[in-house]
């Protein structure tokens, strides 16, 4: 197994796949720059791909850019009120029409070096000097064509998910029963919608995607990882008792101090092409204050069963594979962005449940800067130890990481379960993914 996994510095796509073994993954897997080119190529291209959310173009015009796996891609808001994915390119000399991350470009689009223009669905409207292509091959070249499109695209409940190529499996069967989270996440609105709300927090980490990935099933790391964050909220909180009501702020940070008992009673659950949710059972999140007009309304909406599903359900995350990250309660999502073997774009979004008390939306943004922002009294541990095993990697003694803790021969990696929060088969459930949608052929280029 190590021989050939070694051979994977040519990047080929069996190769590729025997980076993964049962319970440990190659090193290759993470530092190996022609592993990551076969990443853009196949995995990125066959899986479903979070891009954004419909609320960030809600009028006609509206365009929101994103770079996703090395393409430049346009979420357009269209006359008549639907949703368009276009590669933000022209289609004449390739530049892109849309250079800041938001914009309204009004009825149509306007390429900035020759003012070709195309409507919001992509179509060719004008070319200058348009005699001089009489008699030539343009209208039956892809260049006369228009913008290209993306030909997968998904919504649901507002998030908007594309996938590049034309490899892999739909909608439907990529996310399955997984797209629960987002349901339980849009429903924490009396109306069952959601708005992104404030700015985005970004961060650039110096490590492969996969590490920061695996971070987010990871629930054993938090008692040392962010032993100094959580001293600095006790020596402030003091020795009060632990049923006083707590600010916002301890609210939030004093549980990451929790034993490895209540981590491992947390409960987890796998789901086929690498999903899962971690907290089936309780999560950090778990004790936040009770609203009693708020959830009142929720129950009057939605009946006393789902209200309670919703209210009481608040896992750690909820991965939907292989870009998102999701916390029902607070409403956020994180999204990973790979852009080379060792650099990771995270974004961080807060949303606004519409018809929902604002103190939930305090809460999410308290959270979201707390902990995710890049100057975070918790981040900076995550981010410190992110760069170091994307350095220690390179150590040349043991090629394998390790993902053992809980791993039963023979255990089914794509069945719906329920296990222990610090087993790691939230990890290798996600690598099984990975080898399987990396070896797949795909016409889209890196």
């Amino acid at each position: 197994m190590e021989a050939a996994a070694r051979t994977a510095n040519g990047g080929g796509r069996s190769d590729a796949a025997r980076l993964v073994d049962d319970d440990r993954v190659h090193r290759d897997a993470y530092v190996d720059a022609a592993v990551f080119a076969r990443e853009l190529c196949t995995f990125w291209a066959s899986t479903w791909q979070y891009l954004g959310h419909a609320s960030q173009v809600p009028n006609a015009g509206d365009v929101v850019t994103v770079e996703l796996a090395g393409r430049p891609l346009m979420l357009v808001r269209s006359s008549d009120g639907t949703l368009n994915v276009l590669f933000n390119r022209c289609a004449h000399k390739g530049t892109k029409l849309v250079d800041d991350e938001r914009a309204n470009v009004g009825r149509h689009f306007r390429c900035p070096y020759h003012a070709w223009t195309y409507a919001l669905d992509g179509k060719p409207l004008g070319v200058p000097l348009r005699e001089g292509y009489e008699g030539t091959r343009l209208a039956s070249c892809s260049s006369g064509g228009g913008l290209a499109p993306i030909r997968h695209v998904a919504v649901h409940r507002d998030f908007v998910f594309v996938k590049l190529g034309d490899s892999g499996p739909s909608f439907a069967e990529y996310f399955g029963d997984a797209l629960a989270a987002l349901d339980l996440l849009a429903d924490r609105s009396p109306v069952g919608r959601l708005e992104v709300a404030g700015g985005v927090l970004r961060t650039m980490v110096r490590c492969n995607w996969k590490i920061y990935l695996e971070n987010i099933n990871d629930t054993v790391h938090p008692m040392a990882t962010h032993e100094s964050a959580v001293a600095a909220a006790r020596s402030v909180w003091g020795d009060r008792p632990e049923a006083a009501e707590k600010p916002m702020a301890m609210e939030q940070i004093l549980p990451f101090g929790a034993p490895f008992e209540f981590f491992d009673k947390m409960g987890a659950r796998v789901y086929p092409n690498g999903h899962s949710v971690l907290g089936t059972r309780h999560s950090i999140h778990s004790g936040y204050g009770r609203l009693p007009e708020y959830e009142a309304a929720m129950r009057a909406v939605y009946g006393e069963a789902r209200a309670a599903e919703i209210l009481e359900h608040a896992p750690q995350n909820a991965v939907l594979y292989p870009s998102l990250a999701v916390k029902g309660s607070p409403q956020s999502i994180r999204v990973i962005r790979p852009l080379a073997v060792d650099r990771t774009l995270v974004e961080a979004w807060s949303f606004r449940a519409v018809g929902a008390p604002d103190v939930l939306l305090e809460r999410t943004q308290t959270y979201n800067r707390l902990v995710f922002s890049p100057m975070s009294i918790v981040a900076h541990d995550d981010l410190h130890l992110f760069e170091s095993i994307q350095h220690g990697l390179a150590a040349e003694a043991n090629p394998w990481v390790s993902l053992h803790r809980g791993h039963r021969e023979g255990e089914e990696m794509q069945r719906v379960q329920d296990i222990n929060g610090t087993n790691e088969l939230l990890m290798r459930n996600q690598f099984r993914a990975w080898a399987r949608f990396v070896a797949l052929d795909d016409e889209v280029a890196p």
